[in-house]
């Protein structure tokens, strides 16, 4: 089925949201919750069929638990324009970052997404599971076995944490990441674990123990934040969660605190 073909506009530089604009009997399948505001006109439905391929339901329920393990929701929702004229329908990212646009077309028809970053696409594009082929990478690529698989000649939005970086790999070319900094990939791109070379480097390096190596050709995108790296640091900070504020070893800390309503 080709996917629809829509227009959008980003906005926002830091906490970034993505405008649909759909022509009358277009729409467009969004992870539920993410939607920001839609115009008049614009139908929303959930469904565990986005695609009408009209497939019986042990198959719809097979799909829909594919898309449980990719970290996405049971459901897809579904926002068409069942109007006689153009309207827009918004979606805005979960985490502080960017939003990629990918044009599934370009990509080859195809691109391996990390498992939780879907944000919206175009009707007709299929969204689906995609494993890890290495069992090192399973167990410690920092996205486990489980991968997203998006398919199509269409639009599709993924967000991610921080800013956003796109390199191609040319044939045999490596790049070694950091775990939770893998966006997206073509397939083509050959994905495995290497650990951090020297025990001194691995144990204090603060870098962990494991590298994602990434082997071209192909296009790769990274983030600059994983958001498992922001939430971390947030917990270590808060003196509820038992971590330490920086001024809190401090006589002033200590007042301000008391003043603040901490303690």
């Amino acid at each position: 089925m080709p996917a629809d073909v829509i227009d959008y506009k980003l906005i926002g530089d830091d906490l970034q949201g993505v405008i649909i604009t759909l022509d009358p009997g277009e729409a467009v399948m969004a992870e539920a919750g993410s939607m920001m505001y839609m115009q008049d006109g614009i139908q929303m439905a959930t469904t565990l069929d986005p695609n009408a391929t009209g497939a019986g339901l042990f198959t719809k329920l097979m799909g829909a638990g594919k898309r449980l393990l990719t970290g996405e929701s049971f459901f897809i929702t579904m926002f068409a324009n069942a109007g006689g004229s153009r309207r827009d329908v918004a979606f805005s990212a979960p985490v502080p970052g960017k939003i990629f646009v990918c044009d599934l077309k370009q990509w080859g028809g195809e691109m391996i997404a990390q498992k939780d970053g879907f944000l919206c696409a175009a009707r007709g594009t299929e969204l689906d599971i995609a494993f890890s082929k290495r069992i090192g990478a399973g167990f410690f690529g920092g996205e486990g076995f489980i991968l997203q698989r998006l398919r199509g000649d269409g639009l599709a939005f993924l967000h991610a944490c921080g800013a956003l970086v796109e390199m191609n790999l040319g044939p045999g070319e490596q790049l070694r990441v950091d775990t939770g900094c893998l966006v997206a990939m073509q397939p083509s791109v050959d994905y495995d674990i290497q650990m951090v070379p020297g025990i001194k480097t691995a144990l204090f390096g603060g870098e962990g123990l494991f590298f994602v190596q990434l082997t071209g050709p192909g296009r790769v995108i990274l983030q600059t934040l994983p958001f498992s790296r922001l939430a971390d640091k947030i917990i270590a900070a808060s003196p509820r969660a038992g971590g330490r504020s920086r001024e809190q070893g401090s006589v002033l800390g200590g007042i301000g605190g008391l003043l603040g309503g901490d303690r």
